[in-house]
């Protein structure tokens, strides 16, 4: 099966060509068809599957069988996306796909001056590409007139939701026509992604290429125990001994996207940190070093989990486990992509074990462990709960009364933040 199947122009299809692209993904299969025929479309799929192209081409597809003819090139295709990284993604795709296309688009995103976007907006553009607080900002302003959008795109919906976007897409939503195509695609279908389709979807087709929360096909998991103390030590040793090339590795503070960058670039390993406090520029920058080789590591809070495009990443590193357990699935999704086998390494110390457990049981399986020699972990720390995961050194030998050894069979209690209360291993 080829592109071919869609009878797509033919400036379009030497586009697809250009790219290398002979087959469409199993998204890309399903979705584009639906989006041709004029349905709403909600869209279950996780990252690295092709669904940008899924919706971008059948409606570049749209725009060249009915050319605009209104002179101030209102936009007709409005794409929202969640932050700055996937908004410049999808903006990329939308130029690659439209290369032959007398068509004019735009990405519009915030930590860049606004005067470039604004000079471009009022050129006329057939496609906007934006995250939601910056379009607003635009549209406040008066830059931008979203009153002949046709057709609506919520690229990442989950994520959006996660960060907070509610309100702004419902702003949003009060700008535009009540007639147009709409298109939602997130990674899971919750309970708040079911509440906001069918607040703007119109009986929408529904496409799961992926079960909720499934891990990306073709990841291979990994979990390191180690203490918490010895994680650098075990990452160098990693690094040296699988001669790694390019790996994104996540930490859940910026602070430590910082620390740890550091400490990788004195040992000798060339890293840069990603994270929200970096403007766009050091964010784009270290992206692109990345992709092109000059950079081995990329060290990301999970603002990067969603949106970085990377092809062929062959290693993502939890340095340390996400504190929300989905947001495992979305690290992992930079690897394994399209078909490609990647490799989820996880370090593990005794105080996210609890979380481990909690990973597992989302993505119903059990991860293997290997223990590294040299690197065993203290079998005298422990977790204790309720409420809150920490480290607990039991005392050593001579700290302890001789008529009160330690129970070596003592039940230990975790904390489950999934259940709420707690449960004994011996």
């Amino acid at each position: 099966m080829t592109f071919d199947i869609f009878n797509f122009c033919p400036e379009i299809r030497r586009a697809i060509t250009e790219q290398g692209y002979t087959e469409p993904t199993p998204v890309q299969h399903r979705a584009i068809p639906a989006v041709l025929a004029g349905r709403d479309v909600m869209v279950g799929s996780q990252t690295g599957t092709g669904k940008t192209a899924g919706f971008t081409l059948p409606l570049l597809q749209f725009l060249h069988d009915s050319p605009a003819t209104d002179k101030d090139r209102r936009p007709r295709v409005l794409i929202l996306t969640p932050t700055r990284e996937l908004a410049a993604q999808v903006g990329d795709s939308v130029k690659t796909y439209s290369r032959h296309l007398p068509l004019r688009s735009a990405v519009v995103f915030g930590g860049v001056k606004l005067k470039p976007q604004i000079d471009t907006l009022r050129r006329g553009v057939d496609i906007v590409v934006a995250t939601p607080g910056r379009l607003l900002d635009h549209a406040r302003q008066k830059n931008i007139d979203l009153s002949a959008v046709e057709y609506l795109v919520l690229d990442e919906a989950d994520r959006m939701l996660d960060m907070g976007f509610i309100q702004d897409i419902r702003r949003i939503l009060s700008m535009l026509p009540a007639k147009r195509q709409s298109l939602l695609f997130s990674a899971t279908f919750s309970p708040d992604i079911e509440r906001l389709a069918a607040r703007f979807l119109h009986d929408p087709e529904r496409i799961q290429i992926a079960r909720r929360n499934s891990a990306a096909e073709g990841v291979q998991h990994l979990v390191h125990p180690v203490d918490r103390s010895r994680k650098r030590e075990l990452l160098i040793h990693l690094f040296k001994t699988h001669d790694w090339s390019q790996v994104l590795i996540f930490v859940n503070m910026k602070s430590s996207v910082d620390r740890l960058a550091q400490w990788l670039n004195k040992a000798g390993i060339q890293a840069a940190p990603i994270h929200g406090d970096k403007n766009q520029r050091q964010r784009t920058k270290a992206l692109a070093d990345f992709k092109k080789g000059r950079l081995r590591v990329l060290v990301a809070t999970d603002v990067a989990s969603r949106g970085l495009d990377i092809e062929e990443l062959p290693h993502v590193v939890n340095y340390e486990l996400p504190e929300e357990v989905e947001n495992y699935v979305h690290r992992i999704g930079r690897t394994g992509r399209a078909g490609r086998v990647g490799e989820a390494v996880s370090l593990v110390a005794a105080d996210e074990m609890v979380l481990l457990e909690e990973i597992e049981n989302l993505l119903d399986m059990e991860i293997p462990q290997q223990v590294i020699a040299g690197f065993e972990p203290d079998p005298r720390i422990r977790v204790l709960g309720p409420g809150r995961r920490r480290r607990v050194r039991a005392p050593a030998e001579s700290e302890l009364p001789a008529a009160a050894p330690p129970r070596q069979d003592a039940p230990v209690e975790h904390w489950s933040k999934r259940t709420g209360r707690g449960n004994q291993e011996g």
